[in-house]
């Protein structure tokens, strides 16, 4: 790779918000580029989960896309000639927003071999003069990562290498910003030490001789230092803000796409706590910013301090390093209680915070329960005993502060008690008097800082641990696993051996379940509730992972697949359904690239959404509040489905898709979706027997196992004689 210095680029390039060209040319390059070096992926396994602006790559996003690629990249500020050979090929970013990858220089000719960006447009010779027009001098190189063990890649998810860790990993990539706040500190606390000479010389010699001239320029010269003192407080507080907001960003960004990427298995029982813990990086974030950074750093600084008293008031120091000996011991005895008070604190706020968002979700069913007051007494309940460990963390705190300031004002009693002897023995002038009970403050002060962060100390120890035990849980797209890639899905469903329980129950959901469904097949299953037919339809869509057995889609174990690629071959309309705030139109295009407004009108009219939003004056801008509040569950239902069938999936899987639509809704989805759906494979899960219109073939789940299999016909007229009871 090239050492040049890698330079931001102008945010000229990026997507415009008026943008109306559905290409994306990084991603396009990226894929390509990831094909030239031998790496499995596609638009939907390197974008999943990335915060795409207008549905496209960015510059800023591109580093990110290309790790899942097992690339490496920088962006560098490059003229065509200075990109060797060597470095080939590289993607060039263009003047249009466009980009394309340079594979080869031909020098004697003066001639460039590109590859453009748009699918299908392959190589092209271009002159030196035609480049340069197009070109605005940025590149992005793009290298392989060698990779000789995955399983090791795996394993530094969890590593304890600092170097590597999610947390400190991050602290460690701002090492230069801190190196540069520490120059800083060396130099304030230098200039601090100017005052003290300062003080000592004017009480020495000034005043005793009325050395007025040498006075001014001595004041001069103090006031000039404590000018770039000044200065370098500033740029102190703006690196470590700057490393700070850094910090912030990356490690906020990681958090939330870990959370997106959680196994179902691992989603925690408590929304409320969990939301509670996350928010838990504040106290760390808090904890790094200039006031504890500034304190640790002055922290060596004391030792300067304590040879300058020596030099000055020799025995003197002996008071400083008891002083300091004190703070350390009292902080040292207090460490335990407070950490046992912190973690009863923190749990206490996650539990709090549960109350409050179910509370709040849950809001309508708790007055039509007349639960206002259950919930009001959790709450208290909570606030109170909070309170109670809050007051005790206080206290705590406030007694570190306390003997901090006893001990810090005792010392300045014992410099001038020690001081005034050494004066009457002519061991210490006046001027030296004054300038250690100066020094002593500024000695201590750092110490003392330390010993008041205990409190926050420990609150950020609790919330890093907390985070930790987050990011150690299994995601479904983990570090260094290869998904095979697939460019579409025949729709064959595979099931063997099936079993299944969901976290924390003895009992399995699912026992030994085997069946196979084939391409266009149209299968309904019913059962009574709780009989494992929902739990059924989501592994098959790879939502939950089995604990024994597996699905497998056109014969290859679904685990093998990239999650996101393999959603997007499959249709899904859950039994509880979610939308988000937004438009109408936001929650059918929710999670997918590149849908032209026609596709969205033909899923709309399918599923029935054209027949409400038709009459609104927004149409498909009508606003959506949170968990589609404002609709009705039909409608909701309806728009579910266009979701379901906007990428024309080759499978559909379906529950309960019409439990909330009244019969004249219902007739016309079945009449529009018999003719959406003839051939997909359908998995359809019904209680309504008049849905069974759709399906050929009845599958009967009763307590986890399949009790029935066969013609709808003949599944029925088993069930009409009483030969299946469930």
């Amino acid at each position: 790779m090239p050492d040049d210095k890698t330079i931001p680029i102008s945010n000229d390039w990026n997507i415009a918000d008026n943008q109306e060209k559905h290409e994306d040319p990084l991603l396009d390059c990226l894929i390509i580029l990831a094909k030239m070096y031998g790496r499995n992926a596609s638009k939907a396994s390197l974008s999943a989960g990335l915060p795409l602006v207008q549905n496209r790559l960015t510059i800023e996003l591109f580093a990110r896309a290309a790790n899942r690629a097992d690339l490496s990249s920088r962006i560098l500020l490059k003229p065509l000639e200075e990109i060797g050979s060597i470095q080939l090929p590289a993607i060039l970013l263009l003047n249009d927003r466009g980009a394309c990858i340079l594979v080869e220089k031909n020098t004697t000719r003066d001639e460039f071999k590109v590859l453009l960006s748009q699918s299908g447009s392959g190589e092209k010779v271009i002159s030196r003069e035609e480049l340069e027009k197009l070109y605005t001098g940025y590149a992005i190189f793009v290298r392989p990562k060698y990779l000789t063990d995955r399983k090791s890649v795996a394993d530094d998810e969890t590593s304890s290498n600092r170097s590597k860790h999610w947390f400190w990993g991050t602290i460690m990539e701002s090492w230069r910003v801190y190196r540069d706040v520490f120059l800083a500190a060396f130099l304030i606390n230098v200039f601090g030490l100017v005052g003290i000479f300062y003080v000592l010389n004017v009480y020495d010699r000034v005043i005793p001789n009325g050395a007025f001239e040498t006075l001014w320029v001595l004041s001069i010269g103090v006031t000039v230092i404590y000018l770039f003192a000044v200065l370098m407080r500033t740029l102190r507080s703006y690196f470590i803000d700057e490393a700070a907001k850094r910090i912030n960003l990356k490690i906020s960004a990681m958090l939330l796409q870990k959370v997106l990427d959680l196994r179902m298995e691992a989603r925690p029982q408590s929304i409320g706590s969990f939301s509670r813990n996350l928010q838990e990086f504040e106290g760390i974030r808090d904890f790094i910013t200039s006031v504890s950074i500034t304190a640790v750093i002055d922290v060596p600084f004391t030792i300067i301090g304590l040879f300058v008293v020596w030099y000055i008031g020799s025995y003197i120091v002996l008071a400083h390093v008891i002083t300091i000996i004190i703070l350390i011991v009292y902080a040292y005895f207090v460490q335990k209680p407070l950490q046992r008070v912190v973690e009863k604190t923190v749990r206490a706020s996650a539990q709090k915070n549960a109350i409050l968002i179910e509370g709040i979700a849950g809001l309508e069913t708790i007055k039509m329960l007349g639960a206002e007051g259950h919930i009001q007494r959790a709450w208290e309940e909570s606030v109170s005993y909070i309170s109670k460990w809050g007051n005790k963390s206080r206290m705590i705190s406030s007694s570190v502060q306390d003997v901090s300031y006893f001990v810090q004002n005792l010392l300045i009693v014992a410099v001038v008690v020690g001081g005034v002897y050494m004066i009457t023995k002519g061991d210490l002038t006046q001027g030296g008097l004054v300038a250690l009970v100066i020094l002593s403050r500024q000695v201590i002060a750092p110490m003392a800082q330390v010993v008041n962060l205990a409190t926050r100390y420990h609150h950020a120890r609790e919330a890093l641990s907390t985070l930790e035990e987050i990011m150690k849980l299994p995601v479904e797209r983990p570090a260094g696993k290869t998904f095979l890639p697939r460019t579409r899905f025949k729709g064959v469903i595979g099931v063997k051996n099936l079993t299944f329980s969901y976290p924390g129950q003895t009992t399995n959901v699912l026992n030994n379940i085997t069946l196979e469904i084939a391409e266009g097949e149209k299968v309904g299953i019913i059962g009574p509730v709780g009989s494992g037919k929902t739990t059924l339809g989501k592994l098959m869509l790879g939502i939950y992972e089995p604990i024994s057995g597996m699905v497998t889609m056109d014969g290859t174990d679904i685990r093998q697949i990239d999650p996101a690629e393999l959603r997007n071959f499959l249709g899904y309309v859950p039994q509880d359904i979610v939308l988000f705030r937004g438009t109408v139109r936001d929650n059918i295009t929710m999670g997918t690239h590149d849908v032209d407004d026609q596709s969205v009108i033909n899923a709309a009219e399918i599923a029935g959404v054209d027949s409400f939003v038709k009459k609104h004056p927004s149409g498909f801008d009508m606003e959506v509040e949170e968990f589609g509040r404002g609709l009705s569950g039909g409608q909701r239902q309806s728009v579910a489905l266009a979701r379901s069938l906007l990428l024309d999936p080759p499978v559909l899987v379906l529950d309960e898709p019409t439990s909330n639509m009244d019969n004249r809704s219902e007739i016309r989805l079945k009449g529009y979706l018999a003719q959406a759906v003839q051939e997909k494979t359908v998995v359809l899960i019904t209680h309504r027997a008049s849905l069974l219109d759709m399906v050929t073939r009845l599958i009967v789940i009763d307590n986890g196992s399949i009790i029935a299999d066969g013609p709808k016909d003949f599944v029925l007229e088993a069930m009409r004689k009483g030969q299946l009871n469930f």
